[in-house]
């Protein structure tokens, strides 16, 4: 059969270690034989970071706000070990981050259900979509030691130079600690509608949560402009798509998370992503089985592996011992670019194709074939465990079969 052409390249960042080695595998085995791949390539594997100073980092973030979609492989964020591992000039920053940073995005992560994988809240028949404000709150924070007898005040100095103070705590009794968090009125106004636009692009309904009653300045501003953006700018169209925008407390919404059947967007402040996001992977199942989608206000695209880039299984592999290492994040976040890549640019065939790969997937998992992490969780009477490529290779097979 003649391979779908596509019009426009979709940027292609490759990775590190077990995930890299993936990347090809699935590459040759479940992409190139159907379609007449068009991407821009970029090498973010650290060897590659390290050597141009992590420019290409930011090049392929400037490519995808060129081309409008991307797919990325799991990458290394360097610790003090890889230093010494990989002889870096210096430990350089996760280019998540800094992709994240560039396309001011807001990441969006949903568990990929299986039969035969139940999850642990067995109400849970629809998958639950965290959305994470990854700007600001306590990953940017500023923090002391405060020593017994000490006064700790919040001082903003204005433009002109004039002062505004509030006491935070007079330590009188006890040492103690503080802590300053922040956030910006346009980073929250760029999650907004990152996380209503997705809700239309997905058609599903957002669920939003603060402290609002407890962080009156703080909380509530986030709660406010959530509530402004929706009521000017996406209430009409969410009216005409049939969703809803929901506003709760957290503890509210945590206690009709779990009572929910899931199928909705739950936007999360920073922290609160952080947290529930693994909370949800796990009680769903796997990190493994997670869809990763970077979403940019102005509708640039990135999807990805969320998890890390299987270094114990990338050590095995280079003993030359046998891995059976989960690839279908990796191949969820080529279908996800390969679906989107095809609708903006009005190609059916391709978003039909990426709709095939990921059944195929499914459907070869819930046959039966798994790899070990889902050997381990799956209920399946029929199951049995492959290696890494004999579980692309069945993919491929039932996808074969799925095309013709």
């Amino acid at each position: 059969m003649a391979k779908i052409q596509m019009k426009t390249p979709l940027v292609e960042m490759d990775g590190d270690e077990m995930t890299r080695v993936i990347w090809q595998m699935l590459k040759d085995k479940l992409i190139l034989p159907f379609v007449d791949l068009k991407s821009e390539y970029y090498d973010l594997g650290l060897e590659k970071r390290n050597a141009t100073d992590d420019q290409i980092t930011v090049d392929s973030a400037e490519a995808t706000k060129k081309y409008g979609v991307a797919v990325k492989c799991a990458t290394i964020t360097p610790n003090a070990a890889r230093m010494d591992e990989y002889k870096l000039k210096e430990m350089w920053k996760s280019p998540n981050g800094t992709i994240r940073a560039i396309l001011d995005g807001t990441v969006f992560r949903q568990p990929i259900l299986v039969k035969g994988i139940t999850p642990y809240i067995p109400t849970w028949t629809k998958p639950i979509c965290i959305a994470r404000h990854a700007y600001g709150d306590v990953y940017k924070n500023t923090e002391m030691i405060v020593k017994e007898g000490s006064k700790a005040e919040l001082c903003v100095t204005d433009k002109d130079g004039n002062e505004s103070r509030q006491l935070i705590h007079s330590f009188d009794n006890s040492d103690g600690i503080i802590q300053g968090m922040h956030n910006l009125d346009n980073s929250i106004a760029s999650f907004a509608r990152a996380c209503f636009n997705y809700a239309l692009d997905q058609k599903k309904d957002v669920w939003f949560a603060t402290k609002d009653t407890i962080s009156k300045k703080y909380d509530h501003t986030f709660k406010d402009i959530f509530a402004e953006i929706f009521e000017n700018e996406y209430k009409a169209k969410f009216d005409e798509a049939g969703i809803e925008y929901f506003y709760t407390l957290i503890d509210d919404a945590v206690a009709r998370v779990v009572r929910s059947d899931g199928g909705y967007i739950w936007a999360c402040k920073n922290y609160d992503g952080d947290v529930m996001s693994d909370m949800i992977a796990t009680a769903f199942g796997s990190l493994a089985m997670m869809t990763s989608v970077l979403v940019s206000p102005t509708g640039v695209y990135e999807y990805e592996a969320a998890h890390g880039t299987v270094q114990r299984h990338y050590y095995k592999h280079l003993r030359g011992e046998e891995t059976s290492t989960n690839s279908v994040a990796t191949i969820f976040a080529w279908s996800g670019a390969l679906r989107k890549r095809g609708e903006l640019d009005e190609i059916p065939e391709l978003v039909d194709f990426a709709d095939k790969l990921e059944k195929a997937t499914i459907d070869t998992i819930e046959s039966g074939i798994m790899t070990g992490d889902l050997y381990l969780l799956s209920t399946l009477e029929n199951k049995k465990k492959v290696n890494t490529e004999e579980f692309l290779d069945a993919i491929h097979d039932k996808l074969t079969e799925i095309v013709a």
